[in-house]
């Protein structure tokens, strides 16, 4: 029954990548349809980025509440009618009103599954999780494109996308019972999906515990960096190291395929090293293809800084999640979990955009070293919280 769970959450992971490419794949074709600028696509992402952010902020008292299993089936349930919504709609203030719950479904369970793991299982199936989770982001887009070359319309591909969830909905309800008591990987008790009768903590006491700033800057750092790669590194190839656009937009690709691969390569590498030891790692890497991408020379020197950046990422998300329990307890990981993934999407939103400005009002020349601030950032707040927590 315990592996049944644990392929369960796998899944889980997987459909939570799922949609999370869908809007960028498909706005292309959606924009016109609806008769609105292209940039407007930025309005919609936002909205759901607000809805992530305050349910991640809720997730404790949520969990604490309900328990790890009915949140995430409850959760996935929103997202799936939201996707369903989308597929069903022609007007584009309708799609406004449809990414609300599909905001609100996306953070609760992304922390709640994210502290479950990291209180029940070993380092290496949060790698291997959140590996899963890019073969779903991967997927999304290409079941959006199957949709799109059959002579179909994008409605299609959200519609496949809504039933799958559908489907993993059905999926978790019916397996609410395996969310029971398990132990922790060190043989300690824990409560069983997260329920709990205490207290939930306010975010004004959450910020008060010792490391929580930290960790908060920490995961704000990480995401930033990751996301300005995913999103700048095409356009700093193409108008910068003058690379042909359609070479750098595959290049660029080689980032993201860089953190999936290198997530499940870290599940094994996890079983030597220790979490701290994993970030630290990571962060050694990203800043060694940081470097890389400042030096002169062929193209073939670019790929590399890109792949070994997405490899240098690909555990410290992971493993900055798996060691909060470690850090702060097993009774306050979720709050700050919580908190984490909402200081995670801040960053997310606000990074790229920043940098886009510096490019176009100063230079797209230096989006390896706005990377490399924001790394420093990130190394800085990782080993205070290592001090404060220790």
């Amino acid at each position: 029954m315990t592996n049944l769970l644990l392929a369960i959450i796998y899944l889980a992971f997987v459909s939570l990548g799922l949609p999370d490419a869908l809007l960028g794949s498909a706005w292309p074709t959606m924009y016109s349809e609806f008769n609105v600028p292209v940039s407007y696509a930025g309005i919609i992402s936002m909205i759901i980025a607000l809805g992530t952010i305050i349910s991640s902020l809720q997730s404790d008292r949520l969990t604490k509440k309900l328990g790890t299993g009915s949140v995430t089936a409850i959760s996935v349930a929103m997202t799936a009618i939201a996707l369903l919504g989308f597929s069903f709609t022609h007007s584009f203030w309708l799609l406004c009103l449809w990414a609300v719950p599909y905001g609100l479904g996306a953070g609760s369970v992304d922390a709640a599954l994210n502290n479950y793991v990291a209180l029940h299982y070993k380092s290496h199936h949060m790698s291997w999780l959140h590996c899963m989770w890019g073969v779903g982001a991967t997927l999304g887009p290409y079941i959006m494109g199957f949709a799109l070359s059959g002579g179909n319309t994008w409605n299609l591909g959200y519609l496949c996308i809504g039933v799958l969830q559908i489907i993993l909905t059905a999926v978790l309800i019916f397996t609410l019972p395996l969310w029971g008591s398990r132990k922790h990987p060190s043989g300690s008790k824990v409560v069983s999906d997260g329920a709990s009768q205490k207290k939930p903590l306010s975010l004004a006491e959450i910020i008060r515990i010792p490391g929580a700033k930290e960790v908060m800057l920490c995961f704000f750092c990480y995401c930033a960096v990751e996301q300005t790669a995913g999103l700048w590194a095409s356009s700093y190839l193409s108008l910068f190291k003058g690379i042909p656009s359609e070479t750098a937009a595959r290049f660029a690709g080689m980032f993201f395929i860089g953190i999936t691969v290198g997530r499940g390569v870290s599940g094994f590498i996890t079983m030597k090293l220790n979490d701290m030891q994993m970030i630290r790692l990571g962060q050694g890497i990203i800043a060694a293809g940081i470097a890389v991408m400042l030096l002169p020379g062929p193209h073939i020197i670019s790929l590399a800084g890109l792949i070994l950046i997405g490899l240098g990422c690909a555990p410290v998300y992971p493993c900055i999640i798996h060691s909060i329990p470690a850090h702060f307890g097993a009774e306050r990981s979720q709050a700050i979990i919580g908190v984490q993934m909402a200081s995670a999407y801040v960053g997310t939103c606000l990074m790229p955009p920043l940098f886009g400005l510096i490019a176009n009002h100063i230079s797209i020349a230096l989006f390896p070293l706005y990377m490399m601030i924001i790394l420093i950032l990130m190394v800085v707040m990782h080993e205070l919280l290592a001090k404060k927590t220790s």
